[in-house]
């Protein structure tokens, strides 16, 4: 297989980007200058899990987050990928642990590329607010269905997705 991007080495990364991505915008790293990118999540002083890391300037990611710095996080990386495929979901319980161990209003860069990531600003005030997992996707309800509704006059094949 040819890897789509330096950041995306293996199909554990791609199962699991649009679950993480959203770290990319907040103070967490996503490994970007380690050997699992996009397999573990973290920051310098970061309690939760037992992964240690340190990013480093590679091909890829030339000016990582936490450049040389020592962080710990939570890795990904011994699971085996159809795990994530399996899901057939995006998964908020890492960002949602994440904010609740940081638990205040820097966990989100101020640049805005949380809201850019999420499509609109209603995730990160939903978690602001301290919304559930499962409060925030029945609040996408409406509007999957909208979609799945204009999307089904394109579809060349039977839809046979559960969701």
């Amino acid at each position: 297989p040819v890897k789509p991007s330096p950041n995306l080495p293996n199909m554990r990364s791609i199962y699991l980007y649009p679950s993480l991505c959203f770290f990319e915008g907040t103070l967490v790293s996503v490994g970007r200058g380690t050997d699992y990118p996009f397999q573990l999540y973290g920051a310098p002083n970061f309690e939760l899990g037992n992964i240690d890391f340190t990013p480093t300037s590679r091909l890829g990611a030339k000016y990582p987050k936490f450049e040389d710095t020592d962080c710990r996080g939570i890795g990904y990386f011994e699971e085996p990928p159809h795990i994530f495929r399996e899901k057939k979901a995006l998964d908020l319980a890492p960002l949602l642990e994440a904010y609740a161990y940081f638990s205040d209003t820097t966990f989100f860069n101020k640049n805005g590329f949380f809201d850019l990531l999420a499509g609109t600003d209603q995730l990160r005030k939903q978690i602001l607010s301290g919304k559930d997992e499962k409060t925030i996707r029945k609040s996408w309800s409406k509007g999957l269905k909208a979609y799945k509704t204009m999307r089904s006059k394109y579809l060349i094949y039977p839809d046979t997705s559960k969701r």
